[in-house]
């Protein structure tokens, strides 16, 4: 059902067909931090259930130590060097051995990729409630694989930087626009896939840094 990462503290179990980020590229959370720690964590769960997760189903899985009392509350001095944050639940009306997962470790601390995780799930429900269809199903997504059956990798980027095309044809300018346009024209893309705009997008928030950086390194 899932994967492991040693760590120098413990064990995490990953899911199964997660892609893992580098821990070299993982940023700051750009997005509303007002929650503490035990509030992200307990929010995973919190939005999960409303989502039609069974309730007591949801089970989320860290490098840390967790409190006996509240197992899905990560220690709070834990300081692991695997920040990512893995939630399985099962839902309701779906077969009692099917497992869902959603997870997140682009971010640099673990009180960061819960957050993520918990603003996610609250907008697939509140897109659910609005009868919103995307391209793929969303709770297909989440769906691990049965144990058998091999993750499929994600085909290698085209380039040295990581991005699947040249920066300035992302960004829609010329290859020799100023430093000044690349900025502004770098901040407006981000803003509408901003992790809490009203349609975020984490991979393509993170694609127009990369792009960004690419053309001011030029």
């Amino acid at each position: 059902m899932s994967s492991t990462q040693e760590t120098s503290d413990r064990t995490i179990d990953w899911p199964r067909g997660h892609d893992r980020t580098d821990p070299d590229d993982r940023e700051p959370y750009p997005g509303d931090l007002t929650p503490t720690r035990k509030e992200s964590f307990q929010s995973v769960v919190d939005e999960l259930e409303k989502w039609e997760a069974t309730e007591g189903s949801v089970r989320i899985e860290t490098a840390s130590q967790h409190y006996v009392d509240r197992p899905n509350i990560p220690h709070q001095h834990d300081k692991p060097d695997d920040v990512g944050v893995a939630a399985y639940f099962r839902r309701e009306g779906e077969a009692a051995d099917q497992e869902f997962a959603v997870s997140c470790d682009c971010w640099e601390t673990q009180r960061e990729n819960a957050r993520a995780i918990a603003l996610w799930a609250r907008r697939q429900r509140l897109a659910e409630r609005c009868g919103v269809q995307t391209a793929a199903d969303t709770v297909e997504t989440a769906r691990l694989p049965p144990a058998g059956e091999d993750a499929i990798a994600a085909p290698p980027a085209s380039s040295d930087d990581g991005l699947d095309e040249e920066p300035h044809k992302i960004l829609e300018i010329s290859s020799d626009a100023s430093d000044d346009i690349v900025r502004a024209v770098a901040r407006r893309k981000a803003a509408d896939v901003h992790p809490d705009s009203d349609a975020p997008d984490v991979e393509e928030y993170k694609r127009i840094q990369k792009t960004k950086k690419a053309m001011l390194g030029r």
